[in-house]
């Protein structure tokens, strides 16, 4: 029933002027709409709703993620940027900090509020 629907994410933020330039500036995002309640950033296929609290504790696992289709391109240009990649003890990750999985290859970083992001190059998806 949801197939064909776009998705809307969910993050949350405490400061959202930090949140805006990170989203917008460095991850490329379009900001549609700033209440007193979210920030609203618009992605090729997907809202993503920046929550804005007083604090918050990040979870421990990705949040949001982007498939990409030359993801050592894009973590490149990311880095270039300013993101830091995470790097994972036990896991083989490369130069670059991308894990290749047995479906395909994926890096992690964070938002200015802790939030792990992700992005990922999946042949067959």
């Amino acid at each position: 029933m949801l197939a064909s629907n776009p998705i809307n994410a969910f993050v949350r933020i405490t400061d959202p002027k930090r949140a805006r330039r990170f989203y917008e500036e460095v991850l490329g995002l379009k900001l549609v709409s700033d209440n007193p309640f979210m920030l609203v950033f618009r992605g090729n296929n997907a809202l993503i709703m920046a929550q804005k609290t007083q604090k918050f504790s990040p979870l421990q696992g990705t949040v949001l993620g982007w498939e990409v289709k030359d993801i050592r391109k894009a973590v490149s240009s990311l880095a270039k940027s300013g993101v830091v990649f995470e790097r994972f003890n036990g896991m083989d990750q490369d130069d670059l900090g991308i894990w290749t999985s047995p479906d395909g290859k994926v890096a992690w970083f964070k938002d200015p509020d802790g939030n792990i992001l992700s992005v990922s190059e999946h042949a067959n998806y």
